[in-house]
């Protein structure tokens, strides 16, 4: 990838996070007043008016904006109105179960998905093929939370094997990481299976078996090299996904992550915390699809070669 190309891409970047960031102020600020949900209704006027003189909240809304978006600059994103804390300490402090829930999950996508879309599309329209685009099927359409759900009934409530909610042990990982991962492995198999179909009966590949070369490395070293494209693209896009698409696991299994801090700070109007998640959110998404962009030019020999004839 050229200097002039990697600039653009930068660029763009920094300008959905600031679209991000503007979006989610103004959104935010006209939902409603997070100063009356932070004294309560019986709140007097004057007690009111004093709390909203303390955060700042009696100013325009244009010079609140200025104000914010000068400190995020500097790096403050805040204190949140509900905990009188900073918000990034709150965020520092969730993170980890959020990525320990997000790398078991992944994990377990990656590796059943793959393999299993490998698979299927090698034993297209056998039994075993419908039995893999049966279960990508169920994982990609299936709701989380309703899953979640039935593992809770299953084996928390009935075989009482596991724990239904917290996350202070390895066994409390087990059944949201479950729940998540089964989405991402029925998706990477789907794809998985559509991108090496698509490959398999090409030229060079026809040419490779009358060659004599072995399967294992018709299949390994030309078959999925070509078709890692849209695998990587699909991977990055879930990748990035992570944070967003725990909220719902994290409040179905009271797991203490980002997603359940979300969720407890949009019911308080906590308007620093969730603005500070949401670019949180908005950052990984774009560091993601900024990594993808790059790791196509590793996989794809081409990509490079027109990024080189390009800057020529």
């Amino acid at each position: 990838m050229n200097l002039n190309l990697l600039l653009t891409k930068l660029a763009r970047a920094a300008f959905t996070l600031w679209l991000v960031v503007t979006l989610a102020f103004v959104v935010l600020h006209a939902s409603g007043d997070p100063i009356e949900a932070l004294v309560g209704d019986q709140a007097s006027q004057e007690v009111i008016d004093r709390y909203r003189a303390k955060f700042g909240f009696d100013r325009p809304l244009w010079e609140q904006y200025l104000t914010y978006f000068s400190g995020l600059a500097g790096g403050d994103f805040g204190i949140s109105l509900s905990d009188r804390t900073p918000t990034l300490e709150l965020i520092a402090a969730a993170l980890p179960s959020t990525l320990r829930l997000a790398a078991a999950s992944f994990g377990l996508g990656l590796l059943l998905g793959i393999p299993l879309g490998i698979v299927s599309a090698l034993y297209r329209n056998s039994a075993l093929d419908r039995f893999v685009m049966g279960f990508a099927v169920f994982g990609f359409s299936i709701p989380n939370f309703f899953l979640g759900i039935l593992l809770i009934l299953l084996f928390s409530l009935h075989l009482r094997l596991l724990p239904s909610a917290g996350g202070e042990t390895a066994w409390h990982l087990i059944l949201p990481a479950i729940t998540l991962g089964t989405h991402f492995a029925g998706t990477f198999a789907r794809f998985t299976r559509s991108s090496m179909l698509e490959f398999l009966n090409k030229q060079f590949m026809t040419a490779a078996r009358a060659k004599g070369v072995p399967r294992r490395r018709r299949i390994l070293r030309h078959a999925l090299p070509n078709a890692a494209i849209p695998i990587v693209t699909i991977v990055g896009l879930k990748l990035g996904d992570l944070v967003a698409g725990s909220i719902v696991v994290e409040t179905v299994f009271a797991w203490p992550g980002i997603g359940r801090l979300l969720v407890n700070a949009v019911s308080s109007r906590d308007l620093a915390l969730v603005q500070a998640i949401l670019i949180l959110v908005a950052c990984s998404m774009v560091l993601v699809n900024l990594a993808v962009d790059l790791l196509y030019g590793v996989i794809d020999p081409r990509i490079r070669a027109s990024a080189a004839s390009d800057k020529e």
